[in-house]
């Protein structure tokens, strides 16, 4: 390969940056860029709209009269389809990604679980599991406990939610009683 050759593809080279560069500089200059005066997309659950998620979980209709007829086998159902992939539901079974779910209602949220690792947002909101509680955590659980560890987006049916918690319920040695 001589000389000559190499100079042509040192040439070309210099001729498509330069080329880029050009058309470049005359797009800026064509596109003006303008930072927009107000949020065109909202995304909940940042640390500004902390107030709000508060505030949904407590527009929540109570869970207490659809668990009069709620079904524990349907509910069975939905767990084995929305919550079997983190969490299992034996007597001493072991954690998954979520903590196993036998005995949960009536229990400390954030405690024990076979020394699972709950999130410090959970472990800091106390108490015990309620049914009401339950419902505004199946609901959505990133507005019940702002900073949950928890990936879900939430059940939005009432019913699947009474369903759920009915089975939940059945889990226990000695279920707390209905409201």
């Amino acid at each position: 390969m001589d000389s000559m050759e190499i100079n042509k593809g040192v040439a070309a080279l210099l001729v498509a940056g330069i080329a880029f560069f050009v058309t470049g500089t005359i797009g800026d200059m064509l596109v003006k860029v303008h930072k927009p005066h107000e949020i065109a997309i909202k995304i909940e659950g940042g640390a500004a709209s902390s107030a709000a998620p508060a505030a949904a979980a407590a527009v929540l209709a109570p869970i207490a009269p659809l668990l009069a007829s709620a079904d524990a086998a349907a509910g069975e159902a939905i767990a084995k389809r929305a919550c079997a992939s983190c969490h299992t539901f034996n007597q001493g079974g072991a954690n998954g990604v979520g903590p196993n779910l036998y005995n949960t209602l009536g229990q400390p949220r954030g405690a024990g679980r076979n020394n699972f690792n709950f999130s410090a947002a959970l472990k800091a909101k106390g108490g015990e599991w309620t049914y009401e509680d339950m419902n505004a955590w199946l609901a959505k659980p990133s507005a019940f406990v702002p900073g949950t560890r928890m990936a879900y987006d939430g059940l939005r049916s009432e019913k699947q939610r009474a369903d759920l918690i009915a089975y939940l319920r059945s889990l226990s040695p000695s279920p707390i009683p209905l409201p």
